[in-house]
């Protein structure tokens, strides 16, 4: 028998929501009272409607009951379903975290090693063994950004993902990414313009987490460009708010491919270089719980825009 204890957690919503890292209105608990609701009403319903049309009190009753059942059945097999379904969505993200967590250090162990290696320090490198090396690196350094953004989808996922907000310069941190992405950019024959209103308030926010947020747009910018290109940024000041935009004359993103964007895990057809496909779906989530809001822009064969705001305060 369950003790008061166990009882508690089993009617305690909130708690079991928590459980599956669901909001509560996904909840399958919640799902099961709901329908016990719905049961409740409709076994009323049958009762005063069958009093008027049926006479005999016992057929009402059995007509009621069987009603009953019939729903209460249909209920718990949703709600099973349903509370499958969670527990695979909760495991899942489990085992993406574990797996993260538990690579991150043969990875940076193997970085490392690469990177000493190139460097002669344990003797001299040809160049064919240099060329091998090089793509041990570029290897490496992707299997590093896959890592880093699994943990980083995880803890969105379980509501951790940590915020610490300090007053910053929007403007000041673009400058500073904008010159380190700016070696990429010359290897790929893109050019990075920025334009910004003077005297730009500071807004309260995360500086790592916008970093992150900046980082795999200018990151996805040039990366897919796909020819030599530019690209703009923009950052305005507008009402009570602080408008990013970022502007590429790239081959755009395909129509039907347009509503999944911001998915986890999507990748547009039209793109044919690599990538996680989590730095958008990061990216709003990141947005979207400092308080701001992001959308986009694209035409095919013409180049796309994303826009983020972030509140003044």
């Amino acid at each position: 028998m369950m003790n008061l204890r166990e009882i508690y957690y089993q009617l305690n919503l909130p708690a079991q929501c928590k459980r599956y890292n669901v909001p509560l209105w996904q909840c399958p608990q919640l799902l099961f009272l709901i329908m016990g609701i719905i049961i409740i009403v409709a076994a009323v319903a049958a009762y005063l409607i069958g009093i008027h049309y049926i006479e005999d009190p016992q057929l009402i009753a059995l007509i009621v009951l069987a009603l009953s059942g019939i729903l209460f059945i249909f209920a718990y097999a949703i709600n099973v379903s349903f509370e499958k379904l969670a527990e695979a969505s909760r495991i899942r993200s489990e085992f993406v975290r574990i797996v993260s967590h538990q690579l991150r250090s043969p990875i940076t162990n193997l970085s490392w090693a690469i990177d000493s290696l190139m460097a002669g320090d344990l003797g001299r490198i040809e160049k064919g063994q240099l060329e091998y090396f090089q793509i041990l690196k570029e290897n490496s350094s992707r299997m590093k950004e896959l890592i880093k953004d699994l943990l980083i989808t995880s803890r969105i996922e379980e509501g951790t993902l940590p915020i610490k907000k300090e007053k910053i310069s929007l403007t000041e941190i673009t400058k500073s990414l904008i010159s380190e992405f700016s070696p990429f950019a010359k290897a790929s024959n893109v050019e990075i313009k920025f334009d910004f209103d003077k005297n730009l308030p500071e807004i309260s926010t995360d500086l790592n987490q916008i970093k992150v947020v900046i980082e795999n747009l200018l990151d996805n910018a040039i990366r897919y460009m796909g020819k030599k290109g530019e690209v703009e940024i923009n950052l305005r000041k507008r009402e009570k708010e602080v408008l990013f935009e970022i502007t590429d004359n790239g081959p755009g993103i395909l129509k039907e491919d347009q509503k999944y964007i911001f998915q986890k895990f999507f990748r547009s057809k039209s793109e044919e270089k690599g990538g996680t496909g989590l730095g958008l779906f990061i990216t709003k989530s990141i947005i979207e719980k400092l308080g701001g809001k992001i959308w986009f822009e694209s035409k095919e064969g013409k180049g796309t825009t994303f826009y983020f705001t972030l509140p003044i305060r």
